[in-house]
């Protein structure tokens, strides 16, 4: 990824927490990242573009730090709880993030985690199957993976209660569902 794409990524996080899609404007993406605007066109088409390049890159960074927990710890569901937890606590801290998930300043972000997040749900969905495939061969892991994903999103839209409690729901539908499929 080149720097003037982090840049616009970036701007345009920070912009869609602030102001969601319909408040999102090129020039103010452009002007925050030193470019033209046809700068920002070229590089991403239009705004929805632009939005979900946003969304990918920020799944990616996710991903990543999910990846490298589940690899950290040779108990199949400890690494989970890690990865989750990494998750939950990445998400407090990520303001576009929150913003999606209590609509804060951008209400209309959320059908981009919803009815249009099947990105999202694919790609986090392929991480925990590869984990649970790698532990547990042989298996059919994949609606445990799809489940465990919807899950924990669940979570992070409604919480019911603290993390800790959140974990251990995540974590104990997984284990019950990969025993019993």
């Amino acid at each position: 990824m080149s720097d003037i794409t982090e840049l616009l990524l970036d701007a345009a996080a920070d912009l869609l927490a602030a102001r969601g899609f319909h408040g999102l404007r090129m020039i103010e993406v452009a002007s925050r990242a030193g470019v033209s605007r046809q700068t920002v066109y070229n590089e991403f088409g239009n705004k929805e573009g632009l939005v979900q390049a946003v969304a990918a890159w920020r799944t990616e960074e996710y991903l990543s730090g999910i990846v490298t927990r589940l690899r950290q710890d040779p108990d199949p569901w400890e690494a989970m709880r890690s990865a989750f937890r990494f998750t939950f606590e990445q998400t407090e801290k990520d303001r576009l993030v929150s913003a999606v998930l209590t609509g804060q300043d951008a209400e209309d972000l959320l059908p981009f985690l919803t009815i249009r997040g099947h990105p999202v749900l694919f790609h986090a969905t392929e991480v925990v199957e590869r984990h649970l495939s790698e532990h547990f061969p042989g298996r059919h892991v994949r609606l445990t993976a799809e489940t465990t994903v919807r899950l924990a999103l669940s979570h992070l839209l409604m919480p019911s209660g603290d993390l800790d409690s959140a974990i251990d729901a995540v974590v104990t539908v997984a284990r019950a569902t990969l025993e019993t499929c």
